[in-house]
């Protein structure tokens, strides 16, 4: 009897592995596995989507006037809400499915169905964004907002109304999953630190979407039914849309950036072979971003007439982010000391993850001055401290992230010398690029012109060969991660491919039987 539940419970995991054979499974398979890979291909694509809209967008900037005014809007608007909205948000759910689970020794997320939902919800919401071809900016800054024509606008409103609600439903799944259905052995005193930044994470979403739900049914309204909240025709104000936008999206920006941290804090100690330095600092300081995470939103808006006496809280609370950050690098950089490094692919990302965190802090920092915020808003600095945040940091992280895994969910080793030449390219391009952003916004270069001036032609030209090295490095990477999934060779030991067992280390806790969890309502 013993031997036949074996074989049951073994040919189930193996049509469970392969769930993306058929159209079916992939349509209605809840499991917290698929789900998760799921989202990671759902957010890979459109990474290449976001990331072709900024090819024509450096070409258009570079060759002067070889696109309209109106494409580059179009094209300027769809890069950044791809890649905020329908990559790295998606990415993150992705590897939240995946792993927090397996981290908790849990059979499966406490919503399977919703959690199904959160993700369907959201290919809907990329027709209606990339069909509606908006045209105002990522930021939707009323009252162009209000004013411009056509349905693009409010397509773009639903879709971004369904993202909405997929991450709220997904953040409420996060938030009981790891409440309610941790194994008896993993407290919140040894909960894996991605985990932990998951949850932080699930409460931002949970408590910021609905402020910017909130704000887009208002636009919906003031365009369609003529009230006038943003509208100052009627005697709106477009400056409450920034507060409300921003009150979102600075958290937003954590939202984007915790699970990195969370991913580079598991990466670290195992491809340096040894225990991550404090844990408990790393664990406090995560909670600590998250909670500051709500205060600093008005520094975006310095220059939008706000009084002394709202600006200097709003600054010292920004700069003391950089407390609980300056934490996370001490710990990161005291894990790799004295431990035996192993320079795959996925600590190379790790690596120039934590000097990309650090240079956005540094830049961070003086935008929060306000004396240095006047000569440095809507400048190409601003732009250079946008990217080192989402790319250098969050998307280097989600590469990092899907090469360390990779063997896990695949059960096949990816080509490590395509993974490193898809790093050279990635950095050197990436450096080159948002350096040259840098210094072409110390010179006072504006952002959000659809040509750039004479003067800052050369440091144009250099960022847009940054930009072309980093789509060589994306093909690269394309080709590795497809070819190796289905040729790839197979791991010795798919629990363990990174042979961490050999250190006295293991990925995954002890996961009790079944019935000592609790079910979910959703089985």
């Amino acid at each position: 009897m013993e031997i036949k539940e074996v074989k049951k419970e073994a040919t189930a995991q193996q049509e469970h592995k392969n769930f993306y054979s058929s159209w079916k499974t992939i349509l209605t398979t809840t499991h917290h596995t698929d789900i998760g890979i799921m989202y990671l291909v759902f957010s890979l694509f459109f990474f290449f989507m976001g990331g072709f809209a900024s090819l024509l967008v450096r070409y258009g900037l570079t060759r002067g006037g070889s696109i309209s005014p109106e494409a580059y809007a179009s094209l300027f608007t769809l890069h950044g809400l791809s890649m905020i909205f329908l990559f790295v948000i998606p990415a993150w759910a992705g590897f939240g499915n995946y792993l927090v689970p397996k981290y908790i020794g849990a059979k499966d997320m406490y919503f399977p169905k919703l959690n199904a939902l959160g993700f369907w919800l959201l290919p809907p919401a990329a027709i209606l964004i990339w069909g509606g071809m908006p045209n105002v900016g990522w930021t939707a800054y009323a009252p162009l907002s209000v004013y411009v024509e056509g349905w693009g606008m409010d397509m773009t409103i639903l879709g971004l109304h369904l993202i909405g609600t997929s991450s709220i439903v997904g953040a409420i799944n996060f938030i009981v999953t790891i409440m309610k259905m941790r194994a008896p052995n993993v407290s919140y005193r040894n909960m894996p630190l991605m985990v932990w930044t998951q949850l932080t994470t699930a409460f931002l979403q949970a408590l910021a979407t609905p402020v910017l739900a909130m704000a887009l049914t208002l636009l919906l309204l003031d365009r369609n039914l003529g009230t006038g909240f943003f509208n100052p025709a009627l005697g709106g104000d477009p400056i409450m849309w920034q507060h409300l936008f921003w009150f979102y999206s600075h958290p937003a920006v954590y939202i984007m950036i915790l699970p990195g941290m969370g991913l580079i804090s598991q990466i670290l100690p195992s491809m340096s072979r040894q225990r991550i330095f404090g844990y408990s600092s790393i664990a406090v300081s995560t909670a600590l971003i998250g909670f500051l995470g709500f205060g600093v939103w008005a520094h975006h808006m310095w220059t939008s007439g706000l009084s002394i006496t709202a600006r200097v809280p709003f600054m010292f609370m920004t700069m003391a982010i950089a407390i609980p950050s300056g934490v996370k690098i001490f710990n990161w950089v005291a894990t790799l000391y004295g431990g035996k490094l192993k320079l795959s692919t996925p600590m190379l990302f790790s690596l120039s993850f934590i000097l990309s965190f650090i240079i956005q802090g540094v830049e961070g920092v003086f935008l929060a001055n306000i004396p240095l915020d006047y000569q440095l808003q809507d400048t190409y600095y601003v732009v250079s401290h946008l990217h080192y945040v989402l790319f250098g940091v969050s998307a280097q992280a989600v590469f990092a992230g899907i090469y360390y895994y990779f063997p896990y969910m695949t059960g096949r080793k990816y080509s490590e010398m395509l993974g490193q030449l898809h790093f050279a390219l990635t950095t050197v391009g990436m450096y080159t690029l948002f350096t040259a952003m840098l210094f072409m916004g110390l010179a006072g270069a504006p952002r959000r012109y659809y040509q750039n001036l004479p003067e800052f032609f050369n440091l144009n030209v250099a960022a847009s060969f940054g930009a072309i090295l980093i789509a060589f490095g994306a093909l690269v990477f394309l080709y590795n991660i497809l070819s190796s999934w289905y040729q790839g060779p197979l791991v010795e030991n798919q629990e363990d491919p990174w042979k961490l067992a050999d250190y006295g280390m293991k990925e995954w806790p002890d996961q009790p039987d079944p019935p000592d969890q609790p079910d979910s309502p959703d089985q």
